[in-house]
């Protein structure tokens, strides 16, 4: 199958080689090495600010929104919610459940953020900002400067989830004044899914002293302490953080993450360059290159375009889910590809509009 999903994503042969090798035991000043050179890289990538530290959880994405939220933020905070999609949402629904205190921002699916957008919550007492800052349910990339400018004015405490932005889009932590940054194993790190990472800023470290967040496997503090000798404080998904490392190796061996985020922006130009004449139009009026989000002209099911290219043709695409499912398809421009493979794409696309699928 070739994949064109936003995560799991492809990954290359080298970081499938070492999901393919016996797990080592892991309390070793070998392994440690490994987590500690994977921390330093990380934050470099970010171009975190001087004495940030990054935690490594085994979980998924979700894991990382949730315990982001739960160590940094508690029941005296008001936080302010961008909702523009389902990854928006899942914030919202993350601080309902722990008692936080929060507004959204309601956006209407697809559209970007904009000053109109932030003026009424002005000088409104919120303590934090959280932004799924590329809200991976619509490709939507919301304008970092944007919220930046708002969030300093407003000395508020900013919590991105660049799960599927980070290694695609330009993010840099400190210019941005991010106190958190998310990120997942299976995005555009392309390794196995079941690794979560945050950076954690200076000031975001102390929320974390200063917060019992009332868990203890979401802990950070127990992952920061663990950390210092390169360590975790329960097992950890080990291979996973193997793969993670030797990524983040070969990326700084290829030039960086500049270098990174550079191809992966010429692929998804590639794309969008390439499907003039077929049957689409652009969902998302600001594009991350992680991802295009597509709807279908015509009366054809956007969720029927995935299962034809699955069944058929061998391909996996992104579908939506809920009230997106029947408009929107997404392609994936992270993991493994490259412009032959989406010739190959392209090629099924233009495959089917000579059958007559696209009515």
């Amino acid at each position: 199958m070739l994949n064109f999903s936003v995560g799991p994503v492809q990954s290359d042969d080298y970081v499938l080689g070492i999901g393919g090798e016996q797990v080592p035991y892991f309390r070793t000043a070998e392994f440690s090495e490994i987590t500690l050179f994977a921390e330093r890289t990380f934050l470099e990538f970010l171009a975190a600010p001087q004495g940030s530290r990054a935690v490594f959880m085994t979980g998924s994405g979700t894991a990382s929104m949730e315990a982001a939220v739960i160590n940094c933020l508690s029941g005296k905070d008001k936080a302010l919610i961008v909702n523009g999609g389902s990854f928006g949402k899942r914030f919202t629904e993350i601080c309902a459940v722990h008692s936080i205190p929060f507004d959204e921002i309601r956006l209407p699916f697809g559209e970007p953020l904009k000053e109109s957008d932030l003026a009424p919550f002005e000088n409104k007492g919120y303590t934090a900002f959280i932004v799924n800052i590329h809200e991976t349910s619509t490709g939507v990339l919301y304008d970092h400067a944007l919220i930046s400018s708002f969030c300093r004015r407003n000395n508020l405490f900013l919590i991105v989830d660049a799960i599927s932005s980070f290694l695609a889009d330009p993010l840099n932590m400190a210019e941005m004044g991010a106190d958190v940054v998310i990120t997942g194993s299976q995005k555009a790190l392309a390794c196995a899914p079941g690794m979560s990472l945050a950076a954690l800023s200076p000031r975001a470290l102390d929320r974390v002293y200063s917060i019992n967040c009332g868990v203890m496997y979401f802990d950070y503090k127990l992952y920061l302490e663990n950390g210092v000798r390169g360590q975790t404080p329960f097992t950890p998904a080990v291979g996973i953080i193997r793969q993670i490392a030797a990524r983040l190796k070969t990326v700084k061996e290829n030039g960086g993450v500049k270098t990174e985020v550079a191809r992966t922006g010429a692929l998804a130009a590639y794309f969008r360059k390439n499907i003039g004449g077929l049957p689409f139009s652009f969902f998302s009026k600001s594009p991350s290159n992680a991802v295009s989000s597509l709807t279908v002209n015509g009366n054809v099911s956007a969720y029927s375009v995935f299962t034809e290219l699955k069944d058929n043709y061998g391909i996996w695409i992104c579908p939506n889910g809920g009230e997106l499912k029947d408009k929107v398809f997404r392609v994936g421009h992270i993991g493994a590809l490259t412009e032959k493979d989406y010739d190959t794409l392209i090629g099924a696309f233009i495959s089917l509009k000579n059958k007559g699928f696209f009515k």
